[in-house]
């Protein structure tokens, strides 16, 4: 079993910055990748970034050069930086993690990006 605690959504304004946290317990060593999706209302959960132990990185096309994923292993955490927020940015942002064929997720952070 694994379990993911995310963190640090608000409220903010357009162009502001936020920093998202993903706490991982449980099975840490059968961690082998860990992402970050959102999903808004209406819409679809989508992939928003990615990264492996190897320190491989993805991101999605619309929010590369804007958000930075990284993790501290010795915390168990992942983080997502979002710089340069967009009202389209407002959303859920879940933590994910597969172990074998087991798909966990946070219960996830509110994002809100208004004026």
């Amino acid at each position: 079993q694994v379990q993911l605690v995310e963190s640090g959504g608000d409220l903010v304004q357009p162009g502001g910055s936020l920093r998202l946290s993903c706490a991982a317990s449980g099975r840490i060593s059968s961690i082998y990748a860990m992402g970050w999706y959102r999903q808004a209302p209406g819409k679809q959960r989508e992939l928003v970034a990615g990264i492996n132990r190897g320190g491989w990185i993805n991101y999605a096309d619309f929010v590369k050069g804007r958000f930075t994923i990284s993790r501290d292993n010795a915390k168990n955490t992942v983080y997502l930086q979002m710089n340069s927020l967009k009202p389209e940015d407002t959303a859920v942002y879940y933590c994910n993690t597969d172990v074998g064929l087991q798909s966990y997720w946070g219960q996830g952070t509110q994002v809100t990006v208004s004026s």
